[in-house]
């Protein structure tokens, strides 16, 4: 067990080594991403309570629009402000859910969360509509242009060592949504988010929103945790990205 109140050194190196063995079971990278959430939700605990450090934890990748499950290209339609309008581009990037673990029941899958299982990232202006993404993306240091670029990141952008976003007083933060339905009544007081791209040029990032407050000192350990979780989504890059699909 971790603990994110007393997250140092010793603990990223060894919390680094179990991130690293995950996947080894699953045959899609959203599977994998689940291992990932689940592991970060369930292991990073208060160790006299044993509840979880988070409320919730995510996992999201960019995924060309015409690429996407039907199901997925239905939830980016319906997220553009006219869902009626021409069909989107087969290479407009959407930022998909790939996996989710919270307190709450419907935060235990993607299926329910409404608006936020494949959302549209046509243009600079709509990433910089969403004040979350566009925090992570500058604070990971990439640009909204290089997102919404239809051949994904630029070559050689996979190799960048990449920042950390992070939030350490979550209330009344601008740059996290749902102040009132999400941040206040669960109890979020800081939120991490960490990444990287892959070789095929999407993006990965996990989200953390924490129940205690993290440090910027303790959120930097997480850049060295991201390059585990890309260890982990990497044998998936261009394959199997969604089960079943």
């Amino acid at each position: 067990m971790f603990d994110l109140n007393q997250f140092g050194l010793k603990q990223m190196i060894e919390s680094g080594r179990h991130l690293r063995a995950l996947g080894e079971d699953a045959t899609s990278m959203d599977q994998a991403a689940l291992e990932v959430t689940s592991f970060l939700y369930s292991k990073f605990v208060d160790p006299l309570t044993e509840q979880p450090n988070c409320a919730l934890v995510r996992c999201f990748k960019t995924h060309p629009f015409g690429r996407l499950p039907q199901p997925l290209r239905e939830a980016a339609r319906a997220s553009l402000r006219h869902p009626d309008q021409a069909e989107p581009a087969e290479t407009m990037r959407c930022l998909c859910l790939l996996a989710s673990r919270g307190d709450r029941p419907e935060w235990n899958g993607c299926d329910g969360s409404e608006g936020h299982r494949a959302i549209p990232l046509a243009t600079v202006e709509m990433v910089e509509r969403a004040p979350m993404i566009a925090r992570l993306l500058h604070q990971m240091g990439l640009e909204a242009g290089e997102l919404v670029e239809p051949k994904g990141l630029p070559g050689g952008v996979e190799r960048r060592s990449f920042d950390v976003f992070h939030v350490e007083d979550a209330v009344g933060s601008s740059f996290v949504p749902a102040q009132e339905s999400f941040v206040k009544p669960f109890g979020v007081r800081s939120v991490i988010g960490f990444g990287g791209v892959l070789p095929s040029g999407e993006l990965f990032a996990v989200v953390m929103f924490s129940k205690v407050r993290i440090t910027q000192e303790t959120a930097s350990l997480f850049r060295t945790l991201a390059l585990g979780v890309k260890l982990v989504l990497l044998p998936f890059a261009g394959r199997q990205v969604f089960h079943g699909n």
